[in-house]
């Protein structure tokens, strides 16, 4: 499974009016979201109000299977309607949860307000890297993609340290009340920077066709009946579309199992990190401090993710390999030395998180994009559920520390996979109408006339 790099479009560097405003959207978008000053005390929060440990955690499970029940459904969904207005729903849903954790706090307020949580984020994955690039696409700024969303989840991640940094003086004067009250207005913010997200679902839906249906200028996407987004016949023929290209399409299918590979180890791992600190013999005021240089790392690779995709499958796969050394060596060292080593790990893995997601969206050619996408935060989330249990199985037969470092075998696996293409290529033969490219051989899929999409092409 060849891994092509990012070729630049000719208007690469030079970003119009409008990439430069979906640029300075998607950035507040993210840092909005994950500034949840709720974020590093809820477990608290649900402890002083009487529950057990036994009961947060069906808490977790009831968040987690609402993300994955919602997944895919949100992303069929945002095929069919204004992602936009998804992206908007999403953080509303998600503040009136938190409000209803600080207004009424209790096991079924709380338990409600996961189910509402968990649906905001389902309503926001897929939408919202369909809609970005799409409309990178649109403006001939495709490979500017890897690039943003690096810079996007840096912001995130930036916000949420913010964010944990703010919480403590904000509790100590208003207590959980101002906590909530504060994300609650986050989520607002948030809500209102999507609506300045553009949004042009036609040029999207002609692309996809590519001339081989009736002109959907006159029909697109959000408007094909009047009752579409109730429409069961309207969700199942989208539902449809999307498993269809992932099934018929080898270089759908592989970007995809790639890009669950890449994000579910160490997007699973970051949860153990402060018992890893623990082990290693720092303190319960170092363990926050360890954590932030893994996060550092994490936010560097963020802003990297768009050099990481000009690199050659061979040079990534290398950078991935180096990484898997770095996260067994560190988890092996002990602190503090082995948290940089973490760090520089997490950094890379991050950046390749980008990349692949950059893969996945390229490889896609129909009007099922969010689907697609939605059907690849499904595997995320069930293989992520696996790794936990085989995780939480192993911990009392081993380290932590031989946990982590057993952990960066498959990172070895991937990158072999990643370098088998040895030299920098993006795919060849025409550009996909409404792609944004203005020419031949620029970024994008092969279009119609450039022969059969093959593994090759991944």
């Amino acid at each position: 499974m060849p891994f092509p790099s990012v070729r630049p479009s000719p208007s690469a560097g030079r970003p119009g009016r409008e990439v430069r405003r979906l640029e300075r959207t998607l950035l507040c978008y993210a840092g909005s979201e994950d500034f949840v000053l709720l974020y590093p005390v809820y477990a608290l929060l649900f402890a002083d109000h009487g529950l057990s440990t036994a009961e947060i955690s069906v808490l977790f499970g009831v968040w987690s299977l609402t993300g994955v029940l919602l997944e895919v459904p949100s992303g069929v969904w945002a095929d069919m309607v204004s992602r936009r207005l998804l992206l908007v729903a999403g953080p509303l849903l998600s503040a009136a949860g938190f409000g209803l954790w600080v207004t009424l706090p209790s096991f079924p307020a709380f338990a409600a307000g996961f189910v509402l949580w968990g649906a905001g984020g389902a309503l926001r994955s897929g939408a919202l890297e369909a809609l970005v690039y799409e409309e990178l696409e649109r403006h001939g700024a495709g490979s500017r993609y890897p690039r943003l969303m690096g810079r996007a989840g840096a912001a995130g991640t930036a916000c949420t340290v913010a964010a944990t940094a703010l919480a403590a003086p904000v509790f100590a004067a208003a207590g959980y009340a101002g906590l909530g009250a504060a994300s609650v207005a986050a989520c607002l913010l948030c809500a209102f920077t999507a609506t300045r997200f553009p949004e042009d679902r036609r040029a999207a839906a002609d692309g996809a066709r590519a001339g081989h249906a009736p002109d959907l200028a006159e029909h697109p996407p959000a408007d094909r009946s009047p009752d579409l987004a109730g429409s069961a016949r309207s969700y199942l023929h989208t539902l449809r579309d999307g498993l269809a290209e992932v099934h018929g399409s080898p270089s759908v299918r592989n970007a995809l199992l790639l890009a669950v590979a890449v994000t579910t180890v160490w997007g699973s791992l970051d949860e153990y990190v402060p018992l890893l600190a623990a082990e290693a013999g720092a303190t319960t005021a170092e363990v926050p401090l360890l954590a932030l240089l893994v996060w550092a790392g994490v936010t560097a690779g963020g802003l990297l993710a768009g050099t990481a995709g000009r690199l050659s499958g061979r040079a990534l796969g290398g950078w991935v390999a180096a990484a898997s050394g770095a996260l067994a060596a560190g988890a092996l060292w002990g602190i503090p030395g082995g948290f940089v080593a973490l760090g520089l790990a997490f950094a890379v893995f991050q950046a390749a998180d980008v990349v692949t997601d950059a893969r996945v969206q390229e490889a896609v050619t129909g009007p099922s994009r969010a689907t697609v996408t939605s059907l690849g935060g499904l595997g995320t989330s069930l293989t992520t559920l696996l790794v936990y249990a085989a995780y939480g199985a192993a911990s009392g037969h081993a380290s932590h520390a031989t946990l982590f470092a057993l952990s960066a075998v498959p990172y070895l696996v991937i990158a072999a996979v990643m370098a088998r293409r040895r030299g920098p290529a993006a795919p060849g033969g025409a550009v996909r109408p409404g792609a944004g490219a203005t020419t031949a051989g620029g970024p994008g899929l092969p279009g119609p006339g450039s022969g059969p999409v093959t593994p090759s092409d991944v």
